[in-house]
């Protein structure tokens, strides 16, 4: 039987239409396409609802912090959460909107990013946190409910922020701060705050990092917990039996008997902060803290306030400085009213363009680099570049009666959330600093006080227990040498983190050059 052409060119194509089967088929795929399109559907509306609250919640922060940005800044809390929110928030935003075609929002995103913070940022914020809380003696749920010294703030830590600030201190092997941070974030989720990161998440990391700490009873009781909250989770059993096997030897080895884990929480003190490179670790930051001052009255005794004309200088003899003694042995002095208003505001906004992140010559290599135990951004003022400038220079030498001839610029300082300065010396020790042969070593230190602090800031002298706070304004002088030229190592120095505020300081070191019949040699070494 001869066949016709319709029958071979149809002979592959499924006819769905002579098929009910075929056709029901179509029905639920046809139900699964629109519960499909539903889903879409939900989805931008829940996308478009989540970027609403974020707009809702952006909106009222930043009418906030533009308000008073300084002041905002100033509680280290909102410093932290600004680098954090800018560096990982926004970009979830990004990421939320990148979904659909936003050209808008997404060029203008891309534009500003640039200026954006970046991880390193949101680590060293939260290193900034930590490093107050050591100083201060805080405990991390102080932090997380904005409990600051003398200050009352909305700024609070979530559930998921408290969890990043362990990440990050466990990231770094830091256990000891890993500990306390995850046990906040357990404590606040415990107590019914809802957040991203989930129980088992905390658990997991805080029972390694108490492991780490050498808590063996602790961390098998979290790791129970662990089990218990998530059975399949694919570590907890395993570490576990680890964890049992490991405290089981100990005890053999040294014959005692298991002694469950404290029901105690785990909080500032449970604890040792590990030794770090500092050796006056302690009292340094005792004194930030205003404790361990060595204030006797037998001391404050002999110190006085005077007026200072600098010897009938005539450009202070209408108006002498106001001098106070800050320290008999060695002798700091304080000069009130040694700035303006006026000034302190030009000086600030010739050195805001260019502050850049402060740094230290290396010990080992003579290089200038930054490092962790200064944290701060400074900048370097000529006297050529505002009459303000060359005002402030020709004061500090008439108030010293040293020249400022061959002293360094003036040096703006700005010391931000936790910024510091470490316990260092202002003379130079290293032979091979080349200004050395030029100028001469630093012989003094001029310090100008541009902000008051609502918290910290200090300046401290470890070795002899002093502790001088700031006061907008006014000034601290003080030699770094004897007269012999030798250094006075009693002059070693710090300055404390700012706990709240934001610290401006101005400084002129003064070199040895020109002094030579100002400050003439003494007879002895320590003269």
């Amino acid at each position: 039987m001869m066949a016709s052409l319709s029958d071979f060119t149809n002979q592959d194509h499924v006819y769905i239409f002579v098929s009910a089967g075929q056709m029901t088929d179509l029905i639920h795929t046809e139900k699964e396409l629109v519960h499909s399109l539903r889903e879409y559907i939900k989805a931008e509306e829940s996308k478009l609802a989540a970027v609403k609250s974020w707009a809702s919640k952006l909106d009222a922060l930043t009418r906030l912090s533009t308000s008073d940005p300084e002041g905002y800044l100033a509680h280290p809390v909102n410093a932290y959460k600004l680098m954090k929110r800018l560096n990982t928030e926004w970009s979830e935003l990004e990421s939320l909107v990148l979904q659909n075609p936003s050209d808008g929002f997404i060029g203008n995103i891309s534009v500003h990013r640039q200026y954006f913070p970046d991880a390193e940022d949101e680590t060293g914020a939260a290193k900034a946190l930590m490093r107050l809380q050591d100083t201060y003696q805080l405990d991390s749920e102080a932090f997380s409910k904005g409990k600051l010294p003398g200050v009352h703030s909305n700024a609070v830590l979530t559930v998921d922020d408290c969890f990043d600030m362990g990440k990050t201190a466990y990231n770094d092997a830091d256990y000891y701060h890993a500990v306390l941070w995850f046990q906040q974030a357990l404590k606040q989720l415990d107590d019914g705050e809802e957040a991203v990161v989930t129980k088992a998440e905390i658990l997991d990391y805080l029972s390694y990092s108490v492991y780490q700490m050498g808590d063996i009873p602790r961390a098998i009781e979290l790791t129970r917990r662990l089990v218990a909250v998530d059975p399949s989770h694919e570590r907890a059993g395993g570490n576990l039996r680890y964890f049992e096997r490991l405290l089981s030897k100990q005890l053999n080895e040294l014959n005692q008997a298991y002694q469950p884990a404290s029901e105690e929480p785990i909080q500032l003190g449970t604890y040792t902060r590990p030794k770090d490179h500092l050796p006056e670790r302690e009292s340094y930051e005792a004194l930030c803290r205003g404790e361990g001052l060595q204030m006797t009255e037998a001391r404050r005794s002999r110190l006085f306030c005077r007026y200072q004309d600098g010897r009938g200088n005539p450009r202070l003899l209408l108006k002498p400085m106001k001098e106070e003694d800050e320290w008999d042995s060695p002798h700091i002095v304080r000069y009130l009213e040694m700035l303006s208003d006026e000034e302190i505001e030009k000086i600030k906004e010739l050195a805001k363009p260019r502050l850049a992140r402060a740094t230290v010559r290396d010990p080992k290599t003579g290089v200038l680099t930054t490092a962790n135990y200064r944290v701060s951004k400074s900048a370097w003022l000529e006297g050529e570049e505002d009459p303000v400038i060359e005002r402030v220079n020709q004061r500090i030498e008439d108030i010293t009666g040293l020249t400022v001839q061959t002293a360094e610029l003036l040096q703006v300082a700005n010391y931000g959330v936790g910024g510091q300065y470490e316990p260092h010396f202002d003379f130079s020790r290293r032979p091979f600093d080349i200004s050395l042969k030029v100028d001469g070593n630093r012989l003094a230190t001029f310090l100008n006080y541009m902000s008051d602090v609502e918290a910290g800031g200090a300046t401290v002298f470890p070795d002899f227990g002093a502790a001088i706070w700031p006061r907008k304004g006014t000034s601290v002088f003080w030699y770094n040498l004897f007269r012999s030229g030798e250094g006075d190592y009693r002059t070693r120095h710090a300055a404390c983190p700012v706990l709240v505020g934001s610290k401006w300081v101005s400084n002129k070191w003064i070199h040895e050059r020109g002094q030579e019949f100002r400050r003439p040699c003494g007879l002895t070494e320590v003269d």
